[in-house]
Order: C-alpha cells, then structure tokens, then sequence
C-alpha cells in the first residue's frame, strides 16, 4: 500500500515526462535542420569553390548566348578545342556536338565528374573529355581552338604561356575579360556575353613586344 506524503493530493501521479517530450522534440528538429545544411553544403560547395586555386576563379555558369557567341567565332573551323577551367563541361559539349573533339581541364573534381555525366547524357562522351588538372602544369600546344574564361588578374601571365605553346594555326577565344596586350582578330557580343577571338598575328606579335 502506498503512502501519501503530506502536501501530495491522492490519485494523482507526479512524472516529469510531459516536460520532456517538447525538448526532445525540438532537439530532433534542431539535428534533422543541422544534417540537412551539412548534406546542402556538401553538394553545393565543391561547385561554388574556387575552380583555379592559383587565382581565385568561382564557378560561374556560361550563359547561352556566350555559348552562341564562342560557337559563332568557331564557325567555318574544326580540329581540336580545349576549354581552360571547363567548370560544368557546357562549351565543351557544345563544341563536341558542333563536331570538334573537345577536352576541358578543370580542377574541381565535382565539376569534372558532373560534366562527365552530361557529356554522357548528351551522347558526346566520345568527343568530350574531361580532366581534373591545374591548367598551369598542362600544355596547350596539340590544341588548334582553345576557350577561356578568366579573370583579369591571371590574364597576363596566360598571354605569356599561350604564346609559348600554341601553333601557328591556333585560335585563342575569350570570354568576360580580353587579354591586356593582345589585339582581337574580332569580337562577338556586348556585356558580359561578349567574347574575343585571337588569331596567331595577335599573340605572336604580341609575344614579339614584350620582347622588346
């Protein structure tokens, strides 16, 4: 039998049960939002991070009609193209399905793997290639068409390598921001959907220039 201490009303059970539902609760909340941002930040940072460590150079989506413009200056041209900082792969598989046999370099491991899929996906793997690579440590020199997009601050020193490495025949085409020496053969677009197009006159006297 049990007892009633004093100040205790019978019948009634004491438990603290109810108190901690709602904290538990909310603790469970708290664990399913925290795992949530860590599996979105776990996909999305490795296509927002830098994809050229040596300069800093952010993932940023070509846009289509940049994508028309780098295909209107390839118009009338074949061989080989290589896209320096491919991110995604879209110029890449852009100019595989215009038949050239294209190969985009790219450090971001992510990116290269879902360009991979794509370029699958779109039926071009063949003549899309990709690779995770500094563009730094890779020469240029078997490409007879090749893409960038930069920013200003590794522009110059990528004049002085191209100009080393490429032959005769190559094409050099620009997006967002033109070389800083270098004269353009032509232009194609306005704003941030304008690219530059430069023939071997332009970078090989360019190279002579700075020479002097």
């Amino acid at each position: 039998m049990s007892k009633i201490l004093p100040g205790e009303s019978p019948g009634r059970d004491v438990s603290t049960d109810g108190g901690s539902r709602p904290r538990s609760w909310g603790l469970w909340v708290i664990g399913v939002l925290g795992g949530s941002l860590v599996v979105l930040y776990s996909v999305a940072a490795p296509f927002l991070a830098p994809a050229l460590r040596k300069h800093c150079l952010p993932f940023v989506p070509a846009t289509p009609k940049q994508i028309d413009n780098v295909l209107s200056v390839l118009e009338g041209r074949s061989g080989s193209l290589v896209d320096i900082g491919s991110g995604d792969g879209r110029i890449v598989i852009a100019a595989a399905k215009a038949g050239f046999k294209a190969v985009g370099y790219e450090l971001n491991p992510w990116l290269v793997w879902y360009s991979r899929y794509h370029a699958w996906k779109a039926g071009v793997h063949r003549n899309a290639k990709f690779y995770i690579s500094d563009l730094w440590k890779v020469s240029f020199s078997q490409y007879t068409n090749v893409v960038i997009f930069g920013v200003p601050q590794m522009m110059l020193q990528l004049e002085d390598k191209l100009a080393e490495e490429l032959r005769p025949e190559a094409q050099v085409i620009a997006c967002r921001f033109p070389f800083p020496h270098w004269k353009p053969s032509h232009s194609v677009g306005e704003g941030i959907d304008t690219v530059w197009g430069y023939n071997s006159e332009s970078f090989r006297m360019s190279g002579k220039m700075t020479e002097l």
